[in-house]
């Protein structure tokens, strides 16, 4: 893979750097800045300061303003800071000027993902997807680029990051890339071979935003011991199992968790673990309840579903992190009675909304598990109908 290690070591300390236009609140620039954080905290940097500008449009040669970027080079200058990332995908020769003006490591929010993707792939397939997208993403960027790598102490290929021969460069990253395709072709041909020998079952697949709980939810339907941790992007390969609930067996999904401004590289090169969700016959769309922007979510989500053309499945929304939601919105002097009300209102709203086919838990607190079982299980049987209408040992 690219060496790309050596971008974000741990607790790294690093500044955050966001544009305010013409389609985002004040309020949703510190939003998507949260979540900035919250990625780099993924990957192991520490968030000390943010900056952010209102701007019309990106300047083309720093993306900020002069001004801003006088005032984010003196505060990098005098806080010992090692990195600074900038929440929209910048171009190469921006990140050159822009590192040329501070004299500090710059990525954007793309790289960063890269970067974190390349940190939890583990598999041959995973990994050949995120190196494909690093090349990708590196390709129209190298002219600026070849400076960033120098100060990371990597290289491409078997040539040394100092030498300068832009298209002798642009041959051996397009060659990268081709080799790469060719390995993911026989990789997902592989992948596809294996779905195909999964029988008659009905599939069900988990899909939802980064760090909903898709994970939990999966060890507790499944019994397995899928990897689950609080932090963004836990999940990249695809896990499947066999259920059976009563008797009815299924194949339930874990799949990677989407995320707004996904680098369209990453989803390119994750085509076939994405299959997954194109090919299910069920979706289980996990929504973190809790979190302050989770219409949003359902929004990139629904976005991310319509792009794969998979928009058009039956789709069961379950509303998870209910313990969280309470815990945020209602304190202890809150009166039982105006909080049951509260919830009812909310649980009318998404039931009229979606048609009844959401339900309410916590994965965590193991709370309305029955329920979610439940309608699980009638979709699964209808699917079946549907499929095998002359068949009934799948069913019962």
């Amino acid at each position: 893979m690219l060496d790309k290690k050596n971008i974000i070591q741990n607790d790294v300390r690093t500044v955050l750097v966001g544009v305010i236009n013409k389609d985002q609140t004040e309020q949703q620039s510190q939003e998507y800045l949260d979540e900035l954080a919250f990625l780099a905290e993924t990957a192991g940097a520490v968030s000390v300061k943010r900056f952010t500008q209102k701007l019309a449009t990106p300047d083309s040669r720093t993306f900020v303003g002069k001004g801003k970027l006088e005032e984010i080079k003196k505060y990098v200058g005098s806080r010992d800071i090692q990195l600074v990332i900038f929440d929209d995908e910048l171009s190469g020769s921006q990140i050159l000027n822009i590192e040329k003006e501070l004299n500090t490591v710059t990525i954007d929010r793309s790289d960063l993902i890269l970067d974190i993707f390349a940190r939890r792939a583990k598999t041959a397939q995973a990994k050949t997807q995120v190196e494909l997208a690093q090349y990708q993403y590196l390709l129209p960027r190298l002219k600026g680029m070849w400076k960033h790598l120098e100060r990371q102490g990597g290289g491409i290929g078997s040539r040394g990051p100092g030498e300068t021969e832009i298209e002798t460069d642009r041959r051996i990253v397009k060659d990268k890339i081709t080799l790469l395709r060719k390995r993911l072709a026989e990789i997902d041909k592989q992948a596809f071979t294996q779905r195909k020998d999964r029988g008659e079952f009905i599939r069900v697949a988990l899909v939802g935003y980064t760090n909903v709980g898709k994970s939990t939810i999966m060890n507790l339907l499944s019994k397995s011991d899928v990897f689950a941790e609080n932090k963004l992007f836990a999940t990249l390969d695809t896990t499947t199992r066999k259920v059976v609930f009563e008797t009815t067996p299924f194949l339930l999904s874990d799949t990677v968790g989407f995320i707004r401004k996904l680098p369209h590289h990453l989803v390119e090169s994750f085509k076939s673990t994405l299959d997954e969700v194109r090919e299910a016959d069920i979706l289980l769309h996990v929504v973190d309840m809790s979190h302050g922007q989770h219409e949003d979510h359902i929004a990139v989500v629904n976005k991310t579903l319509q792009d794969l053309k998979a928009q058009d499945k039956p789709v069961i929304t379950i509303f998870n992190k209910m313990d969280l939601f309470e815990k945020n919105h209602f304190d202890e002097w809150l009166e039982e009675d105006v909080k049951k009300q509260i919830l009812e209102d909310l649980k009318q709203r998404w039931q009229t909304e979606l048609q009844d086919n959401c339900v309410f838990i916590s994965a965590i607190e193991k709370t309305n598990l029955a329920e979610l079982r439940t309608i699980i299980l009638s979709k699964v049987r209808a699917q079946y109908h549907v499929r095998y209408p002359y068949k009934t040992e799948f069913l019962y």
